[in-house]
């Protein structure tokens, strides 16, 4: 059998999880901090892992990939392209018992701090000092602040904060965990916010990382509301429309899909904050909500992760509302806790 197949499967088997081992070297391990883009742009990306193989040997290291469902013979060869010194070494491939892949995969994460926001994946991991702590624990959910992603949308939300925007009516579309609505309550405590996932599992996850980390659910102000829906499709998102924040941070496609949806939540003079896409994708994603009236006013990247912040454009003439000052700084002022 060639080295790269992987061991045949009764059919009901495909969508469990599966853990795909090479051997590699530290200086390998060390340059795999980080996204991999060509597994981006998978369905379902694996998450990678590496780990010292032996604990008196500083050179000797090892790559886990998981997998949710049977890993292809391409993905398997793409895990041996990344460390080289894994060439001619078969790879350990095995299907993982019945549990939470994700939770697994995720145990052990090192905290990771973006602009004053520290994310402690382990409760016995110590708080920052002088920084606002998130505890996301491990969950059947993605969001815990290690993805350069989600990282960049703390920074970006930390920076916006910092330059005085203002803002009152939040939405954070695809939360996973709830990272960034909490975030962003913790920045503009007096504004209302939404979350929704469409995965009724992160939603459930949501609320229990609420809790956790004292931040209030509900619909009044200073508290979030949670909903399980695809993109904005639920009467209750609509409802509290429009937003002068809306958050996506999602993969390209759906992004390019969803504009309209997306930008019609939106209040005129309104930002959306757009991330999970990569460099590479940006001109088509640009593209989709220029399209629907946004401009882009400003982008920063973490590796090949860019996070993008667009402005509504504001009509001209007698529909322009009348509380959206185009000059300001912020991009609803009046509305937030400042």
């Amino acid at each position: 059998m060639n080295d790269d197949a992987h061991p045949t499967a009764p059919a009901q088997s495909q969508a469990q999880s599966w853990k795909v081992t090479f051997p590699c070297t530290r200086a390998e391990a060390e340059a795999l901090d980080g996204d991999i883009a060509a597994f981006a742009l998978m369905d379902r990306p694996p998450v990678l892992m590496t780990s010292e193989a032996e604990p008196d040997n500083e050179e000797s290291w090892r790559l886990d990939a998981y997998f949710e469902g049977q890993p292809s013979p391409a993905a398997i060869r793409l895990l041996r392209s990344l460390v080289p010194s894994a060439a001619g070494v078969k790879p350990q491939v095995e299907q993982l018992p019945d549990e939470d892949w994700v939770t697994l995969s995720q145990q052990g994460l090192e905290p990771v701090t973006a602009g004053r926001f520290h994310v402690r994946n382990l409760a016995s991991d110590p708080k920052a000092p002088r920084h606002i702590n998130f505890l996301i624990e491990a969950s059947r959910a993605f969001g815990t602040g290690q993805h350069e992603t989600t990282a960049g949308c703390l920074i970006m939300l930390d920076r916006m904060r910092r330059v005085g925007m203002r803002f009152g009516n939040v939405a954070d579309i695809g939360t996973g965990t709830g990272l960034l609505a909490f975030a962003a309550l913790h920045l503009w405590p007096r504004a209302y916010a939404t979350a929704s996932d469409i995965d009724p599992v992160a939603v459930e996850i949501s609320a229990a990382n609420a809790a956790a980390n004292g931040v209030a659910t509900g619909k009044g102000q200073g508290q979030l509301a949670l909903y399980t829906a695809a993109g904005v499709d639920h009467p209750a998102i609509a409802t509290r429309a429009p937003y002068d924040l809306l958050i996506a941070n999602i993969l390209a496609g759906p992004l390019i899909e969803l504009a309209p949806s997306l930008c019609a939540m939106v209040e005129e003079g309104g930002t959306i904050v757009l991330a999970g896409l990569l460099r590479e994708q940006t001109e088509a994603v640009l593209a989709a909500y220029r399209a629907q009236g946004m401009r882009l006013a400003e982008r920063a990247d973490r590796g090949d992760w860019p996070t993008l912040r667009l402005r509504k454009r504001p009509r001209i003439g007698w529909k322009r509302p009348t509380r959206i000052d185009g000059n300001a700084r912020g991009e609803a002022p009046g509305y937030g806790s400042l």
